[in-house]
């Protein structure tokens, strides 16, 4: 038996159109935690899906214990001592716990029947140790997410799994429940287990992880000991950006900062597992950044601003005036849009042609009397067709028919027929390519000079370097630094995203 309990060498994933992972390669030893991150489209969740059998490589080997390990689906990979718990694991909630925890390996009488007082017995007395303290007869989905994940983590480790992955496993814990988890998978870790644990949150990764992959772009661009490995330097590698040695030197706020008040104002956003007493303002004419590694909490704060997250506390105001919580309508009727992030599934209407995919918005105030006047809503969308340059056949084509580019072009023109005042935009020019991310950063110049209030959410420094008046940096759901004028620079948002409220604990 080796100290490699899995490796993976070469992998080749593809879908259509994406490489998903590009001959990577991971070992996980026995005894060791082995982290793995990266941002959105790193490939982590593909290269989970390889190991545990759900895809199959298009090239690449797998290896067990040093002997070539074949998978035909989950199944095999669960007889070759491989086990994952996810964010949204494959529990059954209408279940009990203790059918749940013992899934095909429930206790029998001598008749194959399963032995329920035993099952149960036996839960109880497991999920204890997991600081549930539960009756396990109750239905699963009578727990919140974070016990769930605790659940399956205990059924994973009670099946006597030797590589255990462990994918995002925090998002919806609290903080108790994630001091377990951490005791749990030190006493594997102690046991001679191999554990892969995929995270974002970059404190969990240091308290945890004895060597490191990251991804980015289906590639692994880092792979070693966490030792030596500070997290700036972290945090540039997964970014993919070069680091000036030496420490961010610190500048003064710009001179000259607008003085007027903010149009928009929030206060206090808070969100359980997602959100802590976010605050940012947002005057006329600016372009303020918003900033911040995959988790971060930029998405949940755009939409709680406007109206489409719910809150436990905190408060937007635009004009001096409060909007209302969970409220798109009181915010669109305040002249808050939003572009989400996804647009596929958050944004276009696919089975709607271009023209009613931009009138959708503005179809109130293109009404009189309750009634649409065709005429004006063929002006608006010829109107933002033309300023916008969307290459359409016509305004009668499917908007799904059209580029990324092209999509987004038209979710724009959605909010800008609206007329709005503050405009949120999360990831604008993602997925689309240069020439339309030129246009469409010209035109937020524009839009800025014309006094429209501008949140811009981005992944990419240089575009929050060179985009943006101000930039607001958030860290696992809080603000971590707000940045202006000389202080918006690669290195000093780099050093916000990685900053720390404590040093690593040996381990």
């Amino acid at each position: 038996m080796t100290d490699r309990a899995l490796e993976a060498a070469g992998i080749l994933k593809t879908f259509p159109d994406t490489v998903a992972l590009d001959h990577v390669s991971l070992t996980l030893a026995r005894g060791e935690v082995h982290a793995l991150t990266g941002e959105n489209g790193a490939g982590k969740s593909t290269l989970v899906k390889v190991l545990t059998g759900v895809h199959r490589p298009d090239a690449g080997r797998l290896r067990r214990d040093g002997e070539q390990l074949r998978l035909g689906g989950p199944l095999d990979a669960r007889r070759a001592g491989i086990m994952a718990v996810h964010q949204d694991d494959a529990l059954i909630p209408s279940m009990s716990i203790a059918r749940n925890l013992f899934a095909g390996a429930e206790p029998r009488t001598r008749l194959g029947l399963i032995d329920t007082a035993r099952m149960y017995e036996r839960a109880t007395g497991i999920l204890a140790r997991y600081g549930l303290r539960v009756d396990a007869r109750r239905p699963l989905a009578t727990l919140d997410p974070g016990a769930r994940t605790l659940v399956a983590l205990a059924r994973v480790v009670t099946a006597g799994t030797e590589v255990i992955i462990l994918d995002e496993p925090t998002a919806e814990m609290d903080p108790p429940q994630i001091e377990t988890l951490f005791r749990v998978v030190a006493e594997q870790r102690e046991q001679g287990r191999a554990v892969l644990y995929v995270s974002h949150r970059l404190d969990e990764l240091y308290r945890l992880g004895d060597r490191l992959t990251v991804l980015r772009a289906g590639r692994v661009v880092h792979s070693g000991p966490f030792a030596a490995l500070d997290r700036r330097t972290l945090v540039s590698i997964m970014l993919g950006r070069r680091l000036r040695p030496g420490p961010p030197a610190a500048s003064e706020a710009a001179a000259g900062a607008p003085a007027e008040p903010p149009y928009l104002r929030a206060t206090g956003l808070t969100r359980r597992h997602a959100l802590a007493d976010v605050s940012l303002e947002l005057r006329e004419g600016e372009v303020l950044g918003l900033g911040g590694l995959l988790g971060a909490g930029r998405s949940e704060t755009a939409k709680a601003i406007a109206g489409a997250l719910t809150l436990d506390s905190g408060q937007v105001t635009v004009a001096g005036a409060p909007l209302p919580r969970r409220s798109i309508a009181g915010a669109i009727r305040a002249g808050v849009g939003l572009l989400p992030e996804n647009r596929a599934t958050e944004g276009i209407i696919p089975s709607l042609s271009v023209r009613d995919n931009i009138a959708l918005a503005a179809l109130p105030r293109l009404s009189r009397f309750g009634i649409v006047s065709g005429a004006r809503i063929d002006r608006v969308v010829e109107t933002f067709m033309r300023r916008l340059h969307i290459k359409a056949t016509s305004p009668l084509q499917k908007v799904a028919e059209l580029s990324s580019g092209n999509q987004q072009k038209v979710l724009l023109a959605r909010w800008l027929a609206m007329q709005p005042k503050v405009l949120l935009l999360d990831e604008p020019t993602r997925g689309i390519d240069v020439g339309a991310k030129a246009q469409l950063r010209d035109l937020l110049d524009e839009l800025a000079v014309a006094g429209l209030a501008i949140l811009l959410i981005s992944s990419d420094l240089e575009e929050l370097v060179s985009g943006c008046d101000r930039v607001v940096v958030l860290r696992d759901g809080t603000v971590a630094a707000e940045l202006t004028g000389p202080e918006v620079t690669e290195d000093r948002i780099i050093a916000a995203m990685a900053s720390a409220d404590a040093e690593r604990p040996d381990h």
